[in-house]
């Protein structure tokens, strides 16, 4: 019988509008050992607290600096293989391929393609973990909010394609990089899908009120009006990626 799989939080230190609390720092396993996934900023206490664990791998979800910082930093401490679905991510060992099985520790681990956040995302299936499994999900779902698909990186059509698929997972708890966890990874992928085709559709009216070559700040003025200042890039290049996917 395989054993179920022991799942705590780690919320690393760098509160802001784009990290929310901070990054979710998630530790898989127990004493015997676990898989360390996105070790987050290169702060001291928090390195310190992730080397003293009995770490056997070290994991990232995705590329993005407040994900993967500490992440060499707490491999080489502890002498474990770095493991992420771009080469530049690993150290040790292979980058993940879609539908691998982690095996380092009791209970494995599943690897899930998880592309659209950015091109290398991804997201690991826990099956063994209470009655409905757990979803590490990274970037793709947030704990609040919605997830930023950013060009040239991000993709629309990618990130449909990837919420049909995680979708299949039914009612896994859903382990998020920023926020608290979720229950129900099917209903929360639903209301994700539903929001994304409507921002899509008020996209697509701002183009028909603006002409079919607005500008992305000219699309971001009308769609996104009255979002604050510190989270303006973030909004503008969405567009940028909602644009690309309704021109085709």
């Amino acid at each position: 019988m395989v054993a179920n799989v022991g799942i705590r939080r780690i919320l690393a230190p760098n509160p802001g509008p784009m990290t929310l609390d901070g990054t979710n720092t998630w530790i898989v396993g127990d004493m015997r050992g676990v898989v360390v996934v996105d070790p987050g900023p290169r702060n001291a206490a928090h390195v310190a607290t992730l080397a003293s664990l009995p770490v056997r791998l070290v994991v990232v979800t995705h590329h993005h600096h407040d994900h993967t910082d500490a992440a060499i930093e707490v491999a080489e401490r502890v002498g474990v293989p770095l493991r992420g679905f771009d080469e530049q991510w690993c150290v040790g060992a292979d980058p993940l391929v879609d539908d691998e099985v982690i095996d380092v520790l009791e209970s494995p681990l599943r690897v899930v393609a998880a592309p659209g956040h950015t091109a290398d995302s991804i997201a690991l299936w826990i099956e063994h973990h209470g009655e409905h499994g757990a979803m590490v999900t990274g970037d793709t779902i947030l704990g609040r909010g919605t997830t930023v698909i950013a060009q040239p990186d991000g993709s629309v059509d990618d990130y449909l394609a990837t919420l049909d698929r995680l979708e299949t997972f039914g009612e896994a708890r859903v382990l998020p990089g920023h926020g608290e966890e979720l229950p129900s990874l099917s209903s929360v992928v639903r209301a994700y899908r539903e929001h994304r085709l409507q921002r899509l559709a008020e996209v697509r009216d701002a183009l028909s009120r603006l002409g079919g070559d607005a500008s992305v700040s000219e699309v971001a003025d009308l769609v996104y009006a009255g979002v604050p200042s510190s989270v303006r890039q973030a909004v503008e290049a969405s567009v940028a990626a909602q644009l690309a996917y309704l021109r085709g």
